[in-house]
């Protein structure tokens, strides 16, 4: 890898002709790197499509190139890249429909607003992946007729695709109404019964399918692993009507009863039952879910598992006072909880007044609140709270450097985040002893840093590199940098906007 040419690449002041000059020259990471400028011409994007296929593709998924740009013989890749975007030709999708490539037919397979007689070929198609695959994105029509395909793996894909009718996916749940599955992936390769413990290889199948059994796939001739996997996408499923659903609250599988916690759905019963059953991981997911009444969550809130009330405080809809009593008794972290984020004036002031700290941290981590209460809470006595405030946008100077000498260490690196901090005060940051490698880190990258700051950073294997690409380096230094003995930091420094144009030239040399 070639790190100062990367860097160049990625540099935003590189003059256009040197652009070029490195488009005739790039390897894969080069060209990613010039694939990811905003301000490449349409001829730089052309040229850079043609020389490798990828990058190509990248294109196609950002919208820089059309279908007059490829020909899907030479660039098969990008041309169903663009057929993925909606933005390629329908004599395009019905060449690959027929493509001798598998994975090209399974990508196809997947692409939206596909003419009809490709979807009927793709349905047809010899390889089950390819059909599942079409299974999986299908329209409602389709999916329906899907349904009562006689190998399981593409009921299977059906039962994930939210385009099926509701109708549809409880008749996959129940059988009711569909003929039996005849095929599964387990039982076209293994004698009956058969579980399967580990993948391994069957020279007799087809490579694209011969590794891929999951471990505890197992056939007795009903295809049971792949049916419960169907049952499991189906609960999942938004579409799924929810008296269909509702059934497995009591299965006896501990998958098949994790997939209905996150549903929105179901009746207060089930959501009862739910919060009772034996795993942790059911129990959090519901307490998660904002569909969730208040009765439930409340009786989750005294949960054994800590990680069941972690989940409890970041669901939307969890009562205040419950958030509250919740903040003493559990570790949640100064992470802006979508309950505080949304909450009313009022409650804020009455959140601000609490004489619980963890209560104020939570608080803290909100960004726009108004300057009285801000500038109380970064008065606090508390560290934790000072650090959940600091970086909150309109921090007074005297407000910061007050953190600092009163918790030092504790509130360093939170307070160099501050959009606000001054040159001076990042210089105060690089200066405090004992050091705070993470406090070098963000003043490395803060849009303020000074060169006496960034020269600081640079003596920190971390924030070096960061440093290295900040245009308030001195130029001297960055030069320098090129010639350093970690990759990362000569990348960074090759990237750093303010490299002049006549050093730029002599390195693409």
């Amino acid at each position: 890898m070639n790190h100062i040419l990367c860097g160049l690449a990625a540099n935003p002041a590189l003059p256009a002709e040197l652009v070029d000059r490195l488009i005739t020259v790039a390897d894969d990471e080069i060209a990613t790197e010039l694939a990811a400028r905003p301000d490449l011409g349409r001829a730089q994007t052309l040229a850079l499509a043609a020389r490798d296929e990828g990058t190509a593709v990248h294109l196609a998924y950002e919208g820089r190139l059309t279908s007059a740009d490829i020909d899907p013989v030479a660039q098969p890749q990008a041309a169903l890249a663009l057929l993925d975007t909606g933005a390629g030709l329908p004599e395009w999708a019905r060449r690959f429909a027929t493509d001798p490539v598998t994975e090209r037919r399974e990508k196809l397979a997947a692409c939206p607003d596909l003419p009809p007689d490709v979807t009927d070929t793709l349905a047809a198609d010899s390889e089950i992946a390819v059909v599942a695959e079409l299974a999986l994105w299908t329209t409602p029509d389709m999916a329906a007729r899907l349904a009562r395909h006689p190998h399981a793996e593409v009921r299977r894909a059906v039962a994930a695709n939210e385009a099926t009718p509701p109708a549809v996916l409880e008749m996959l749940l129940t059988g009711d109404g569909l003929p039996p599955a005849r095929h599964c992936l387990v039982c076209e390769r293994e004698r009956t019964p058969a579980p399967h413990a580990r993948p391994h290889p069957h020279p007799h199948t087809h490579p694209h399918t011969a590794d891929d059994l999951p471990p505890g796939a197992f056939c007795t001739g009903s295809h049971e692993s792949t049916v419960h996997d169907m049952w499991r996408q189906a609960l999942s499923n938004p579409a799924t009507p929810a008296r269909a659903a509702a059934g497995f609250a009591g299965h006896s599988s501990a998958l098949l009863r994790w997939s209905l916690a996150g549903r929105s759905d179901l009746p207060p019963e089930v959501w009862g039952r739910l919060a009772d059953d034996a795993l942790p991981g059911i129990r959090g997911d519901l307490a998660e879910n904002p569909a969730v009444d208040a009765a439930h969550l409340r009786a989750l809130a005294t949960d054994v598992s800590p990680d069941v009330r972690r989940s409890l405080a970041h669901n939307p809809r969890v009562p205040l006072d419950l958030l509250a009593s919740l903040a003493g008794t559990t570790k949640i972290g100064a992470t802006l909880l979508p309950r505080i984020a949304a909450a009313t004036p009022a409650e804020v002031e009455s959140l601000a007044k609490s004489p619980d700290p963890a209560v104020r941290m939570l608080l803290a981590a909100r960004r726009d609140l108004p300057p009285g209460t801000r500038d109380a809470l970064a008065a606090d006595t508390d560290a934790k709270v000072l650090k959940s405030i600091a970086p909150h946008p309109g921090l007074s100077e005297a407000r910061l450097r007050d953190m600092i000498d009163r918790h030092g260490v504790r509130v360093l690196a939170r307070v160099a985040t501050n959009p606000d901090a001054s040159p001076s005060l990042l210089e105060h940051v690089t200066r405090h002893d004992p050091p705070v490698p993470k406090a070098f880190r963000e003043v490395a990258r803060h849009r303020n840093a000074t060169a006496p700051a960034l020269l600081a950073c640079l003596t920190d294997r971390q924030a070096r590199p960061i440093a290295a690409a900040h245009p308030s380096l001195p130029v001297p230094v960055v030069v320098e940098l090129l010639g350093d003995a970690e990759g990362r930091v000569v990348e960074a420094a090759a990237a750093n906007p303010s490299l002049p144009p006549a050093m730029m030239l002599k390195l693409t040399r």
